[in-house]
């Protein structure tokens, strides 16, 4: 399996070594000019943005980035969820620092393998009838007795409860 290749801009990089470790190629960027300028040179699989820049913040480069290239997946990294209305439109997920390095690898793994493989997922088309009533009682019921998803459980969730346990304790193994 070949590395991704991510994006980062951040405003210190080294702070970055751990998503290196796990095998993700990065490309780095200080600034969001620079980000932009690399981000139209080089091919690169997601992005992970630091939303606190300087002069150009992590929203206008996110901003950007989808206009160019809107499936491109991206992944905010904030030092807390207190952002101006509007700042995370552009992106697909949002780390704080607070949540730790093992929840970003986590939520850039998610972006880069895990919701690529729900996208592909083939969809069924069925003709609705003009005069649609929905499903009898009956239908319904049966429904929910085959259903492999146990009550209570959010279908379609990306990771187990115990997955999540142990991305928030930091021994999360890909």
């Amino acid at each position: 399996m070949a590395a991704n290749t991510l994006l980062c801009v951040h405003r210190n990089p080294d702070e970055l070594t751990l998503l290196q470790e796990h095998g993700y190629e990065l490309i780095t960027a200080t600034s969001g000019g620079e980000g932009l300028r690399l981000f139209m040179s080089i091919p690169v699989d997601g992005i992970l943005l630091e939303y606190h820049l300087g002069l150009m913040d992590g929203a206008v480069v996110a901003d950007e980035i989808k206009r160019v290239r809107p499936t491109v997946p991206i992944v905010m990294l904030a030092d807390h969820l207190e952002l101006p209305d509007g700042a995370l439109k552009s992106v697909d997920a949002i780390v704080t620092k607070a949540d730790g390095d093992h929840f970003l690898l986590a939520a850039i793994h998610f972006m880069l393998n895990v919701r690529p493989a729900e996208h592909r997922e083939p969809k069924v088309n069925i003709p609705t009838p003009r005069r649609f009533r929905g499903p009898s009682r009956d239908t319904l019921e049966h429904l929910r007795a085959k259903s492999p998803t146990p009550a209570g459980e959010v279908k379609n969730a990306p990771f187990s409860p115990a997955t999540w346990r142990s991305i928030r304790n930091g021994t999360i193994q890909f």
